[in-house]
């Protein structure tokens, strides 16, 4: 079964129950099912067939969704890109895939040139229309994710029906999802965070609430959603919850009754963080790890004795059907205790970069990792932020776990400012409320546990990280700070 035929089989089995809600209302199995077919039709019309692209530029809604499923329909690959992505930056990724036609709104039809635009609106179901369902294999190209950017130009990560399954399939057996979820959709439809929610809600014939992306950070209405959706599945990456806990009062409120799991991946979380979260919630914690490249590869299951570490949990072991495994600089694997790249290998690693040779073998990760006694495996930091300060190889995941260790620290970011020997560790400082931590006292708190090489040169105390639009750390920002905020 591909993707698109989740709907269609939950459309059957369940079709009164809603399946994807937005802020501007819902639509049930049958709707979802009907407009698919209706906005397929309209696409075929323009000549999309199997193995096209098909850009979706729009705001999250129920629609998007129905046309995500449209595409698939035909046998066409979709590409999201949000609504407030720049004319020239979603040009540029429509001539890099090729893109043949646009479902976008209607304030920006015409606007990409050669490209044939159809109005996305958010409208209730259409009349049913016939049933749209073209053959595909499971390596056919499901959808392509962009990557944001920030080391270049843009790459497409290809991503198949049978890559996607995969990664869906663990999420549904672990999560043993029912019809009776209720899913979070937090992370834009750009990152891989939102395969699960759509697709394990749809495999399951379960719900999807989809959070519009002007309230992505904004604390205390995510906290109310969490509750008045009687959300079961909540999947983000940590800055969020941080954020929840820290200015929306989720901690102050009981936890859901319904609540039973709670997934985050994307960044490590710091440890105080986890730990608020365990004594809040009886849910189930789970730190799910993998680029966008591999999707979801390894998983972890937070437990008693992973909260009495200094540092952020484990990233776990292999998922999805997938080895995993960490390679030396020498190129050898790391056995317990060792460090090294961390490489995957199966179902789940992508078909390859639009427009660029196919993937071929084990995919390298450039992420860090050490090698737990079990062979789990925690998260050490990126290998393009090892970095080299003062002749001394600097880890700044290393400097950054420390300092979160800290009773006054919310979250930090550590990145290194000049150049050659006026190169300095910078830690960016987001105290928790009512906190203000002197220099000296975090000089000293990370002194007891770090070389002194890695104590960081200068704090800096700040309200908030700067983030990119996956929620990560936007660690380029930070560098361009030469001054306090």
């Amino acid at each position: 079964m591909n993707l698109h035929e989740l709907v269609i089989d939950s459309a059957g089995r369940h079709p009164d129950r809603p399946a994807v809600t937005s802020p501007a209302g819902y639509l049930t199995y049958r709707e979802l099912d009907a407009l698919a077919d209706a906005l397929a039709h309209r696409l075929r019309r323009l000549g999309v067939r199997r193995g096209d692209r098909v850009l979706i530029w729009a705001d999250k809604s129920a629609a998007a969704v129905a046309a995500m499923q449209a595409v698939l329909r035909l046998g066409a690959a979709y590409v999201p890109q949000p609504a407030g992505t720049p004319l020239d930056r979603v040009s540029v990724v429509a001539r890099d895939c090729s893109a043949c036609a646009v479902f976008t709104t209607t304030d920006r039809l015409g606007l990409l040139a050669d490209v044939p635009s159809l109005d996305l609106a958010d409208e209730p179901a259409p009349a049913r229309a016939a049933p749209v369902n073209e053959p595909v294999d499971p390596d056919d190209l499901a959808y392509i994710l962009y990557t944001s950017g920030s080391t270049g130009a843009p790459k497409g990560v290809c991503i198949s029906h049978r890559n996607a399954r995969a990664f869906v399939d663990w999420a549904v057996g672990m999560l043993g999802a029912g019809p009776d979820d209720r899913f979070s959709n937090h992370a834009p439809f750009t990152f891989d965070l939102s395969v699960l929610d759509l697709y394990a809600a749809f495999a399951a014939g379960a719900s999807v609430h989809l959070i519009a992306a002007e309230l992505s950070y904004a604390p205390v209405q995510l906290v109310d959603l969490l509750h008045r959706e009687r959300i079961t599945v909540w999947y983000s990456v940590p800055s969020v919850l941080v954020l929840m806990m820290r200015d929306g009062g989720l901690l102050e409120r009981p936890a859901p009754e319904r609540l039973r799991a709670v997934l985050f991946a994307g960044e490590p979380f710091p440890i105080s963080g986890v730990r608020r979260l365990a004594d809040w919630t009886g849910a189930r914690l789970m730190n799910l790890y993998g680029p966008t490249e591999t999707n979801v590869c390894t998983a972890h299951t937070v437990g008693p004795a992973d909260l009495g570490r200094d540092r952020p949990v484990p990233i776990g072991a292999a998922v999805c059907g997938n080895k995993v495994w960490a390679v030396t600089d020498t190129g050898e694997v790391a056995g317990p205790g060792g460090e090294g790249e961390l490489v995957v290998d199966g179902p789940t690693v992508m078909l390859g970069y639009f427009g660029h040779p196919a993937q071929s073998g084990p995919y390298g990760t450039g992420d860090i990792v050490r090698v737990l006694p079990d062979g789990a495996f925690d998260y050490v930091g990126r290998r393009d932020h090892m970095v080299k300060v003062r002749g001394h190889r600097v880890e700044l995941g290393d400097v950054e776990a420390a300092l979160n260790t800290h009773p006054e620290v919310e979250d930090c970011a550590v990145v290194v400012i000049g150049d050659g020997i006026e190169a300095r560790l910078t830690a960016f400082i987001v105290p928790k409320p009512g906190f203000a931590p002197g220099v000296l006292g975090l000089k000293r708190h990370s002194a007891q546990r770090l070389p002194r090489y890695l104590v960081a040169d200068d704090m800096r105390l700040v309200h908030e990280l700067p983030r990119t639009s996956n929620g990560k750390v936007d660690r380029r920002a930070l560098a361009a700070r030469r001054t306090s905020s």
